[in-house]
């Protein structure tokens, strides 16, 4: 059951209860690992086989993107809330961590600070990104009182081993558990919510999420929640065992496509409405491109079971689907 609401709340108190991670009873024991995925990489080749390869396996350099950096800000910001203690849990306390949150990222990454340019101008577009982050901030709080929230975790890092051999991993911003066990996944996103008919794809990184904690805990997340925070609109999903194995059958199919498109060399382009934000559309041969040559094999290729975990600097940073 779907259902998108605009500034409604569910809340489910955590119960204190640890979410389990990596490596648990849902890892396929003695099974040799063949390959790695993850939500962002998952929706990389569905939404274009050849975007997938530019970033996993010729790891080519993107640019840093200003809405990838406030999406990074803001979850920032958002997991670092729940540090104070309940009745500190404020708007204004969340607003005054987005200049320490920004100083803090740029010191990570010190190449964000070409996002804007130098002048009036660079400052007045710094100034307007940055009141979109408050904004986002702000509206956080007309969806749910974090005050009446006690986290089981935040940022964390979950994977498990099907028993394909096939790695499943990524980062989940929130985990609440309520009294009875019943789990509930949430997901803070910095764009608007989709129309009904890309609702499958939006809740494709949720299911995939609640996959694994299936795996690893042995029980379905009740409640799968995304947050909208561009327009204040939140959806639900409520999971059952049958979505579960569908979506494992799904990255396994997934998994297969890929590796075909690694054995064969052809990683074919899917034009869309993302490609006029992609930094590799200049090599893209839908637009008069020409992709690089592959790398040489096997010397200085990645085996599948890497390709993941060595995807070059960006791949080692937080991945995210905000937009």
């Amino acid at each position: 059951m779907t259902t998108t609401e605009a500034g409604s709340e569910t809340s489910v108190p955590s119960a204190g209860a640890e979410a389990g991670s990596g490596g648990g009873a849902g890892s396929a024991a003695g099974v040799e690992v063949v390959g790695s995925l993850s939500p962002s990489r998952a929706s990389d080749f569905m939404t274009c086989p050849l975007r997938y390869r530019f970033r996993v396996i010729d790891r080519l350099p993107e640019r840093p993107s200003a809405a990838a950096a406030r999406g990074t800000l803001v979850h920032a910001v958002l997991e670092r809330l729940f540090d104070l203690p309940r009745d500190g849990r404020t708007a204004a306390a969340a607003l005054e961590m987005l200049g320490p949150e920004w100083e803090r990222l740029l010191a990570e990454e010190p190449e964000l600070a070409g996002l804007f340019a130098d002048g009036d101008g660079g400052d007045a577009e710094r100034a307007e990104w940055l009141g979109q982050a408050r904004r986002m901030v702000e509206r956080y709080f007309t969806l749910e009182d974090p005050q009446r929230l006690e986290p089981a975790e935040r940022e964390l890092f979950v994977e498990t081993v099907l028993d394909s051999g096939l790695k499943l991993r990524g980062y989940i911003d929130r985990v609440d558990v309520a009294p009875s066990g019943d789990v509930r996944i949430v997901d803070y996103k910095t764009g608007t919510a989709p129309r009904a008919d890309f609702e499958a794809r939006a809740l494709f990184q949720m299911k995939f999420y609640a996959l694994v904690l299936w795996r690893l805990q042995g029980r379905v997340p009740r409640l799968l929640q995304l947050m909208y925070l561009g327009n204040g609109e939140v959806l639900r999903y409520e999971p059952d065992e049958s979505d579960l194995r569908a979506t494992q059958r799904k990255v396994e199919a997934l998994w297969q496509a890929i590796r075909r498109a690694m054995d064969t060399g052809e990683w074919r382009a899917r034009t869309g409405r993302l490609c006029d934000w992609c930094d590799h559309k200049e090599r893209c041969p839908e637009f008069g491109g020409t992709p690089p040559p592959l790398p040489a094999a096997p010397v200085n290729r990645p085996s599948p079971a890497d390709l993941e975990v060595t995807a070059g600097p960006q791949a080692a940073a937080r991945e995210r689907d905000d937009l």
